[in-house]
């Protein structure tokens, strides 16, 4: 019998509006933590300083509630695992990147993405990370590894984890079922330290996920590799992973997954065109395709 507490999370970043793509894996992690008894945490993945503007973080959240989330620890309400802006909490990624050269699991990389899509043979889709070719990769383990926490900081160049090539990175998600992904193979050497002086992605989740206690992360399918690598991290670091729970993605009529380009159907212009949050939600329950004309049609009933 499971005693540990439920603990969800939403992790938007304010890099846009939301849009129903969004809503509906956020809709989906509250009924988990809803059904678990849990708690469920809002984090705003706002990291990205270029783009992360504070007038879509304000949207997010009044988006979010006007939807009907609700959540019990976050920026606005406060916790006892804060901050919940990752803005705020440089110490902890310091903490892990220290963490992760005394161990001798990275290394530095002077390659940008260009550099590495010019060295590889293999045509990749666009919004793939391609597989490191290894290029700055050191032959053995990197000469900073050592017992002890170094106290040298990210010179301004990327740091990548390096994979155990051929091993097979296995989990079942909790909707996909088994997952499998061989290192070196399916995904290579990866970032998680950049040369703008902040966390990747990979890193910043992991950090963030394992100081607050998160036991299932709900999510889109399009990061289910993604678990693979951060599994690695969760490794590499000494922290228990949480359980995964990856939702179908919402795509748009040609088939391709809804971004926050997609203005048309965020959650902010829907509000604006008078759409009531309970159709949204009666959109949510149907096959995740949608169009501006499909969604107007589905709600003429209404």
């Amino acid at each position: 019998m499971n005693t540990v507490p439920y603990r969800g999370r939403l992790a938007p970043s304010p890099t846009g509006y939301l849009h129903i793509g969004h809503a509906r894996t956020f809709w989906i992690a509250q009924e988990r933590a809803v059904a678990a008894g849990g708690i469920l945490v809002l984090r705003n993945d706002d990291i990205d300083a270029v783009r992360a503007k504070m007038d879509f973080a304000k949207a997010m959240i009044e988006d979010m509630r006007w939807l009907g989330l609700r959540w019990q620890e976050g920026p606005d309400c406060g916790g006892p695992f804060g901050p919940y802006d990752q803005s705020q909490r440089s110490s902890f990624y310091a903490e892990a990147f220290q963490a992760l050269q005394a161990g001798g699991w990275i290394y530095p990389c002077r390659c940008t993405r260009k550099d590495v899509v010019r060295a590889l043979q293999a045509p990749h889709a666009a919004d793939e990370e391609p597989v490191y070719p290894g290029t700055c990769r050191p032959a053995a383990a990197p000469p900073f590894a050592n017992s002890q926490r170094s106290t040298a900081t990210p010179a301004k160049m990327n740091w990548r984890l390096r994979v155990p090539d051929g091993e097979a990175i296995e989990f079942v998600d909790g909707c996909f079922g088994p997952q499998r992904f061989v290192a070196g193979k399916d995904f290579g050497d990866f970032v998680v330290w950049r040369q703008d002086g902040v966390p990747a992605y990979q890193l910043s989740v992991v950090v963030d996920d394992a100081a607050m206690q998160i036991t299932e992360v709900v999510r889109g399918a399009d990061l289910l590799l993604s678990t693979a690598r951060q599994l690695l991290l969760y490794r590499a670091l000494g922290f228990s992973p949480p359980s995964f729970y990856h939702c179908p993605l919402v795509t748009d009529e040609a088939g391709v997954r809804l971004a926050k380009r997609h203005d048309a159907l965020s959650l902010r212009t829907m509000r604006e065109e008078g759409i009531t949050s309970d159709q949204v939600r009666e959109k949510m329950s149907l096959p995740a395709t949608l169009s501006r004309s499909a969604f107007r049609e589905s709600q003429a009933g209404l």
